[in-house]
């Protein structure tokens, strides 16, 4: 392959050239002819050369190549908006920086348990590696999340359970089916930046919840409700993000006599379960899944490349969303169920998830620390968890806001997550972040010290 591009590149191959046939070019380099037919099937794939019937190889005629880069000071540039952190998280690969990302780094992933469970898939006679799964999802994976949730106080038969592709696909296939363009959507003021970015990609109207340490503004809420009418809420329970914050029970039980009495579905994203050994009751533990609509994911526990979520719902319900998911994926991915299905049955599952549990909440201690340390002051002690909610120095010059700061922080390739992609009344300017367990690198604080009180030109 190296020696035919060779002489492309030195235009001893012009374009169109017929290539040396199979026999003559396995006897020129005395190799096998099974190894040439797999050299030119390789650079045909690639559009170096191409194959014509009965005819043989021929240089291919335009070998017009695009550059595999990626501009990342144009997207640097971008205005700041829910999709820009994971912009600049997802294109610039080469930082080790992300204290402003959403996910656990990669070395603390159970790769070789990933690895393991894929070679059993493929040992085993009986896995599906290529038919389309039944509409629910995986059968043994939804009983024994049926299982878990029951461990949780949720009581959700298999046929409850929908087995989706990860928890954004989740709440996408939600969104598709219960609300309309022009409806509206109660969210958490600060909130997950995507419930944002994916809700006014649909065209819904948003309004924001202001968000206390023990849960959205009940008082706002229902002043929001009898005004507004909105069809959903969507919320974070168990660890709240960005906050870090828990709804506290008596929150949660006046939150669903409001949702009671204005008719409206709550939604209830509990994908960072994992990470808190204690967690408060939850909306659909308390509900009985009347009118809560609970999702939950692996991508953040386990891997980000092996997409798999889940929801469970009553049964009217989840038929509705089913029939949702088959007009709209087909069906949710086979291998990546197997997967799950065999970390979570063979042990690997709950030891990685207790060890992570003890790093983050060291990682938490000394990244509350370096904060305090910066003038940075805590918007409340969580319980367990990836983030802190911290708000800036009350000493920094007139301008500087967490958005300044974000973009400043890039040029020595650090990602933060300002305050305002959070929230959807943009009053979370003085606010960021943190990821715990991306924070630890001692350069993140150190530049942070030097760029926040630069003033603004």
């Amino acid at each position: 392959m190296t020696i035919i591009r060779d002489r492309i590149n030195a235009m001893s191959l012009m374009p169109g050239a017929r290539l040396p046939s199979i026999r003559r070019l396995s006897e020129t380099m005395s190799v096998s002819k099974s190894t040439v037919v797999e050299a030119y099937d390789r650079l045909v794939a690639e559009g170096i050369i191409q194959a014509r019937r009965g005819a043989g190889f021929y240089v291919a005629e335009k070998n017009h190549f695009l550059p595999i880069t990626t501009d990342f000071k144009e997207i640097r540039d971008r205005n700041i908006n829910p999709y820009w952190v994971m912009r600049q998280s997802f294109s610039n690969h080469e930082t080790p920086f992300r204290p402003g990302c959403g996910w656990l780094p990669q070395d603390w992933l159970p790769e070789e348990s990933i690895r393991r469970a894929l070679r059993q898939i493929a040992r085993s006679p009986s896995s599906n590696i290529s038919d389309y799964e039944e509409p629910l999802g995986l059968l043994p994976l939804r009983q024994l999340l049926s299982t878990r949730l029951r461990e949780q106080g949720v009581i959700a038969a298999p046929a409850q359970i929908l087995i989706t592709d990860s928890g954004t696909n989740a709440l996408d296939l939600i969104c598709r089916t219960f609300i309309r363009a022009g409806d509206t959507v109660l969210i958490d003021d600060p909130c997950y930046f995507n419930f944002r970015g994916l809700l006014l990609a649909q065209g819904i109207q948003l309004i924001g919840v202001p968000y206390t340490p023990q849960g959205p503004d009940l008082e706002h809420f229902a002043q929001l409700c009898a005004q507004h009418r909105p069809k959903l809420y969507i919320c974070n329970s168990g660890i709240h993000n960005p906050t870090g914050a828990t709804i506290q029970p008596a929150t949660a039980h006046r939150l669903l006599k409001l949702a009671e009495q204005h008719d409206l579905i709550l939604i209830e994203d509990n994908i960072f379960a994992d990470f808190h050994a204690n967690p408060p009751p939850l909306l659909a533990e308390l509900d009985g899944l009347e009118r809560v609509i609970h999702i939950g994911s692996f991508s953040k526990s386990l891997s980000a490349a092996v997409r798999s979520g889940y929801i469970a719902t009553r049964p009217d319900w989840l038929e509705m969303i089913t029939d949702m998911k088959l007009a709209t994926s087909f069906a949710s991915n086979a291998l990546s169920s197997q997967i799950i299905y065999q970390l979570l049955t063979d042990g690997s599952y709950r030891s990685h998830i207790e060890k992570i549990r003890v790093r983050l909440a060291e990682c938490q201690r000394r990244t509350r620390q370096k904060l305090l340390n910066a003038g940075f002051k805590l918007w409340c002690e969580p319980v367990g968890g990836l983030f802190l909610w911290a708000q800036l120095p009350d000493d920094l010059p007139e301008g500087v806001d967490s958005d300044v700061i974000s973009k400043r922080a890039l040029d020595d390739n650090i990602v933060l997550a300002p305050g305002n992609i959070f929230s959807q009344s943009q009053s979370c300017g003085r606010f960021m972040r943190f990821n715990v367990a991306q924070s630890v690198h001692p350069k993140i604080f150190e530049t942070l010290k030097e760029i926040m009180y630069q003033p603004v030109e």
